[in-house]
């Protein structure tokens, strides 16, 4: 199978392009596993073609760990601990560090109680949601996973941003198949969206967002200094709000217009996260789960496809498609981007060689 553009010369390879933020990370004070670990988030987003939360935010998150904003050596504790219940306080770590040690604690406990809920507080922005949650489905958990962010919208009926755009993601297995996995923000559109945008020059569709004058506008510097809209209306707005109560206010971690994002760099972040696993043979055998789940896609696919449609897909496939293209063909990174990581890469010296 060819690749899409049939412009291997041009991509980049993912491997070399994880080499390289790992050094990044490393030179400004990560340890390696915890380097690594971040790197392969970012990576693993573009491999998804989620290149609004890929290798487009390592110069920010560079920044935070510069001005001291994000503890490089921070190290995830857990300060309460009550069976199917955790309290873990990230000690402004990197999120990835804190979440992936959260989801691991939050699986273990529920194949040992059934369920289990881990709140993560003082913490960072970590990245795509559903590179957590999918760690559930090889071991036999569905996954859920809630944070918060800095304001991007305002609440509804309102015109000054409080409210975060707040993503969520669920993964379940689904035997043979790729895991059913769902990641989204609350907003009509995720903001990273907006500034991958940016990075490639065009404007945005309208719909996306308001000036800060409270105009419509499809060009995307004017969105993220004004307001993005949330997904169906007062609905996104309400959902975000109930994030935020499960990542923010029941974590103890900062909520509201207190969470500062990876788009500020001196910043401390705040942000706060929850993440709940359910073992399924605690409720009905791993098997006959996912022979139920093959049943639900299979009814899907059943459905006959709409105009402009060739297919119905489930949450997560397009995704599982994606990084297997890409892993073959390399990854083709927009030129601001590659821009980004050059002068990162001048920054940082000879410790991280240019993938490209």
């Amino acid at each position: 199978m060819t690749c899409p553009d049939g412009a291997v010369a041009c991509r980049v390879s993912p491997d070399r392009l994880r080499d390289f933020a790992s050094a990044v990370l490393r030179s400004l004070g990560m340890a390696d596993d915890d380097a690594a670990l971040c790197a392969d988030t970012l990576v693993q987003a573009d491999l998804w073609g989620h290149q609004s939360h890929g290798v487009l935010r390592l110069p920010w998150y560079a920044a935070r760990l510069k001005s001291g904003a994000c503890d490089p050596r921070g190290r995830p504790e857990i300060v309460v601990d009550a069976g199917g219940i955790a309290v873990i306080d990230g000690h402004d770590a990197m999120g990835q560090v804190v979440t992936a040690f959260g989801a691991r604690e939050a699986i273990a406990r529920a194949r040992r109680h059934g369920i289990a809920a881990v709140a993560m507080r003082n913490s960072n922005h970590f990245g795509t949601a559903m590179y957590f949650t999918l760690m559930g489905p090889p071991q036999g958990c569905v996954a859920f996973l809630a944070t918060n962010a800095s304001p991007a919208m305002a609440p509804w009926g309102g015109r000054r941003k409080t409210v975060g755009t707040n993503p969520w993601s669920w993964a379940a297995p689904a035997g043979d198949r790729a895991p059913l996995v769902l990641d989204i923000a609350n907003t009509g559109v995720a903001r990273g969206k907006i500034y991958l945008a940016r990075q490639e020059g065009r404007s945005i569709p309208e719909g996306w967002a308001l000036t800060a004058d409270g105009a419509p506008t499809t060009d995307p510097t004017e969105a993220i200094a004004g307001i993005i809209l949330p997904m169906a209306q007062h609905k996104g707005y309400g959902i975000a709000l109930v994030m935020d109560v499960l990542a923010g206010v029941l974590t103890g971690s900062a909520f509201g217009a207190d969470v500062h994002g990876p788009y500020e760099p001196g910043q401390r972040s705040g942000a706060g996260h929850l993440m709940i696993a359910i073992d399924i043979a605690a409720i009905q055998p791993l098997d006959a789960f996912t022979a139920r789940m093959g049943e639900l896609i299979m009814s899907l696919r059943r459905v006959p496809t709409a105009q402009g449609f060739d297919e119905i897909l489930y949450p997560g496939e397009l995704e599982a498609r994606r990084d297997a293209e890409n892993r073959r063909c390399g990854l083709a990174l927009p030129a601001d981007t590659r821009a980004d990581l050059a002068r990162l890469a001048a920054e940082t010296g000879p410790a991280a060689a240019l993938p490209f």
